[in-house]
């Protein structure tokens, strides 16, 4: 008897099943269920979200500030050894005299002067060179042409007179939109065909400077 009411049972509710709509699970969003809301954005969903604006389109004759730091370091190590060993034996068996508008052999009345000489050279020179520099300071560009594949050439001149003192500072080169960051800023080592030109006029520039007499003196390097 059971076993027949456990069967009507489970008839039953399969029956019930069947006739029933498709269960779903209960979804816990604030935004709703999945197939009603929006796809979901920082725009939409964040209070805290700021929109960027796009960067403006650089034109001709805008302004690009060029940050320059260039910095060189050089390490050089030198050893050079030099031997050189000569011999000299001579003998003079014949030599001119005058003799009156023309010229005679000489006699060799007390033999032939000989000569016998050696000579013996060791040089030995070691170096060492390390040398580091920089250069470090803003200036602001003017795009002067843009390429047809959209690189832009720029080009910077400041001239800055402080009673006797002067400071001239030219830089050119080609620059991609893509490395112009967000604050119209552009780093020199991503400038191509870079050419820094900075030079200093005045007293402080003649406290340092060498004179014409040194620097010929460097140059031709007697000794």
């Amino acid at each position: 008897m059971k076993t027949i009411r456990r069967a009507a049972l489970a008839a039953a509710a399969g029956l019930a099943m069947a006739r029933s709509p498709e269960a779903q699970a209960q979804s816990a969003s604030l935004y709703g269920a999945a197939e009603t809301r929006r796809p979901l954005t920082l725009t939409d969903s964040s209070w805290m979200y700021i929109k960027v604006e796009p960067p403006r389109e650089i034109q001709l004759n805008d302004v690009v500030t060029i940050i320059v730091d260039e910095k060189s370091q050089l390490i050089s190590q030198t050893m050079l050894m030099r031997l050189q060993r000569t011999n000299m034996d001579a003998d003079l068996q014949k030599w001119l005299q005058f003799n009156g508008f023309g010229l005679s052999a000489a006699p060799m009345t007390n033999g032939d002067p000989r000569i016998q000489a050696l000579y013996n050279l060791q040089n030995m020179a070691q170096a060492n060179l390390r040398s580091a520099d920089g250069l470090q300071f803003r200036i602001a560009a003017t795009v002067v042409d843009i390429r047809p594949n959209g690189t832009l050439v720029v080009e910077a001149h400041r001239h800055v007179r402080d009673n006797n003192e002067i400071w001239d500072a030219s830089v050119s080169g080609i620059v991609r939109r893509e490395d112009v960051l967000p604050n119209n800023t552009v780093l020199s080592e991503d400038v191509a065909e870079l050419s820094v030109d900075r030079r200093e006029d005045g007293h402080m520039r003649d406290a340092w400077r060498r004179g014409w007499f040194w620097k010929t003196l460097d140059r031709l390097k007697a000794f």
